[in-house]
C-alpha cells in the first residue's frame, strides 16, 4: 500500500504516532521516528519496525524549530533519498481550563505552538514534495475542534484554525499534486487520556455508536488510508474518527 513511500511522523514515540509508524512500515513505508525528548521510547519503536522486516530511523526534532525541521529532512533525504509523506502529529500542551479561568498568553501560547509546528513542519518537506510533484499531508486535529467541552477551548480552537490551515493548503498545493487531509480523533486510549477517569472513559463509550473509545490504531488506520494512493482524489478533507460521535459536522 506504501511501497518503497517515506513518511516524516511527527511526535512517533507514543501513542498514536507510534501506531502510525508501525502500521506504514508494516505496509511497505520506510519510516522516519520524529521525537522531542524521550529517545529510549523512539528507539522502541524503530527497533520493533526493524524486527518485523521494516525500515525506519529515529531523529530528534522539537517540530516548532525551523533548523530542527529542516535538519530533520536532510537526514530524511540522505537515509532514504526523498520524502513523500508528512504526518503532523505531535502534540502540542494546552492549560486545561475554563475561559473565565483563562489568561490570555496561555491561550495564545496553544494557538501559536500549535500552528508553528504544522507550518514549520509543512515548510520543511514542501520543497522535496515540489519537486518530485507528488506528496500526501495528513493532520491529526480532534474531535474538540467542532464539539466543545469544557476545558478544551484552548486545544479546541487551535485545532480549528488548523483545520482551517489545511483547507488552505489542499487549495494551493493541489496543483502539485500534494494532497493534505485531516484527521480528526474522538477520545483516544493513549499516554494523554492515562489520567481521565474510567467513568469518563465508559460515559464516552456508552455515547459512541460503536460502543467505544478509539485506540491509537483506528487513527493509525484512517492517516494510512489518507498517506495512500488510495485517497488519490480526495484533498482538504475533514474525517473524524469518533465511532460516530461526531455525525453532523
Amino acid at each position: 500500500m506504501l511501497n518503497e513511500k517515506v513518511a516524516i511522523i511527527t511526535g512517533a514515540s507514543r501513542g498514536i504516532g507510534a501506531a502510525t509508524a508501525a502500521l506504514f512500515a508494516k505496509h511497505g513505508a520506510k519510516v522516519v521516528v520524529n521525537y522531542a525528548n524521550n529517545v529510549s521510547a523512539a528507539e522502541e519503536v524503530v527497533t520493533s519496525i526493524r524486527e518485523n522486516g521494516g525500515q525506519a530511523i529515529w531523529v530528534q526534532a522539537d517540530v516548532r524549530n525551523e533548523d530542527d525541521m529542516s535538519s530533520l529532512v536532510d537526514q530524511t533525504i540522505s537515509h532514504f533519498g526523498k520524502v513523500d509523506i508528512l504526518v503532523n502529529n505531535a502534540a502540542i500542551n494546552f492549560a486545561m481550563k475554563s475561559f473565565s479561568d483563562m489568561e490570555w498568553d496561555e491561550f495564545r501560547l496553544k494557538l501559536e505552538e500549535e500552528m508553528k509546528a504544522a507550518f514549520i513542519s509543512t515548510k520543511s518537506v514542501l520543497p522535496m514534495m515540489k519537486e518530485q510533484k507528488y506528496g500526501k499531508l495528513v493532520y491529526i486535529s480532534s474531535g474538540l475542534s467542532h464539539q466543545p467541552l469544557p476545558g478544551f477551548i484552548a486545544h479546541g480552537t487551535a485545532k480549528a484554525a488548523m483545520n482551517s490551515f489545511v483547507r488552505y493548503l489542499a487549495q494551493e498545493l493541489g496543483p502539485y499534486n500534494i494532497t493534505a487531509n485531516t484527521v480528526a480523533p474522538g477520545m483516544v486510549d493513549t499516554d494523554a487520556t492515562k489520567h481521565t477517569p474510567a467513568e469518563e472513559k465508559e460515559k464516552t463509550a456508552m455515547f459512541t455508536p460503536l460502543g467505544r473509545i478509539a485506540n491509537p490504531e483506528d487513527v493509525a488506520r484512517a492517516a494510512l488510508f489518507f498517506a495512500s494512493d488510495q485517497s488519490a482524489f480526495m484533498t482538504g478533507t475533514y474525517a473524524p474518527v469518533s465511532g460516530g460521535m461526531e455525525m453532523n459536522s
